[in-house]
């Protein structure tokens, strides 16, 4: 098998046409989660940069994904607009991205635009109840946080850019669950449609649909706009689980965003999505996080994706805050990548 695997690395490597860059490597020890939902705030403060690093060149990536602000809401980095992780040692991120640069490595940070457990619990009227999901409408109010909070983050720490997940306006957004029309979002869709909110009777799923997909366009300028006034050369990496879902098949997003990343364990989600993106789109597919699920051998062994990037993330254990060494599903694609990407 590591035969096999040293072959398509190669060969991968060989297909480059001249002036390509080389394949993103990239991995993400996963601060947002803890064992139940997501880390309390102060979780994994413990976090030295220099071990993390270390761990990461180990890996082998040549790029690192970590935080800018992650889903508890606290900010990694020394912020003056989102509430700094309690206990960070030092200037998590801008270390980082200091080391990870000496190292020769790209630094990306992340922003989980669909939830935020801080502003949930500061701005309980402008978000839905749903702890540990996605619950936050694209309001004009959530959309000027964001365009602080992406600029400050880009100039404060010196990153090469960000990944944005759950890029999904949560309006109705689980079919499983009991929405009511917040008074928020009836404004969004005043804003949006400039026409009354035409009451909940009329919201059926054709108009929810276009309804969240409007909201996400927006937030999707207001997100670009910032970060490329602040860092023309940002690169802007979205995460999706359901890169066909009403919300994003077809949007703009997918044609002006730098780097997309199918989350999903099925590489089909990613190939249909093809059609989708701009010329200078690179694409990258999830190969561990979701356990079982993925597959990181297999898919590192297909040629047909040798010009996807790569990616895998996982849940740190509290005390090492590095991912666990274990017989996971996470554990052992973490080793495929880890051989692959050490050309071994």
């Amino acid at each position: 098998m590591r035969n096999t695997v040293l072959i398509w690395a190669v060969a991968a490597v060989l297909c480059l046409p001249a002036g390509a860059e080389e394949r993103i490597k990239a991995f993400c020890v996963d601060f947002n989660w803890g064992t139940q939902g997501f880390a309390r705030p102060g979780m994994y403060a413990k976090a030295k940069a220099a071990e993390h690093v270390a761990w990461y060149k180990a890996m082998g990536v040549n790029t690192i994904q970590t935080f800018c602000v992650s889903c508890p809401g606290y900010a990694w980095y020394r912020s003056d607009v989102a509430p700094v992780q309690p206990g960070m040692e030092g200037d998590f991120l801008k270390e980082m991205a200091q080391l990870g640069h000496t190292s020769g490595m790209k630094v990306m940070g992340y922003f989980c635009i669909g939830a935020n457990a801080h502003w949930n619990e500061q701005h309980p009227d402008l978000t839905h109840n749903l702890s540990g999901s996605i619950s936050i409408p694209f309001t004009a109010a959530y959309l000027d946080y964001l365009g602080k909070v992406i600029p400050e983050a880009l100039t404060k720490t010196g990153i090469d850019g960000f990944m944005i997940d759950w890029m999904y306006n949560a309006s109705h957004f689980y079919p499983d669950k009991k929405y009511g029309w917040l008074d928020c979002e009836k404004q969004m869709y005043a804003e949006l449609f400039g026409a009354p909110f035409p009451g909940e009777a009329a919201m059926d799923k054709a108009r929810i649909d276009e309804f969240g997909r409007r909201a996400v366009d927006r937030c999707w300028e207001r997100i670009r706009s910032a970060a490329k006034a602040a860092k023309p050369d940002a690169v802007i990496w979205l995460s999706c689980f359901d890169l066909q879902h009403p919300q994003i098949a077809g949007s703009r997003m997918l044609r002006e965003v730098d780097w997309l990343m199918n989350e999903h364990p099925d590489a089909a989600k990613l190939d249909a999505a093809r059609k989708d993106i701009g010329p200078h789109t690179r694409l990258i597919q999830c190969i561990c996080g979701w356990g079982e699920q993925h597959d990181a051998g297999k898919f590192v062994r297909d040629a047909r994706y040798a010009d996807v990037g790569l990616y895998g993330f996982a849940r740190p254990d509290e005390t090492t805050t590095l991912p666990l060494e274990d017989a996971s599903g996470n554990a052992k694609n973490i080793a495929v990548m880890r051989d692959f990407f050490r050309g071994k």
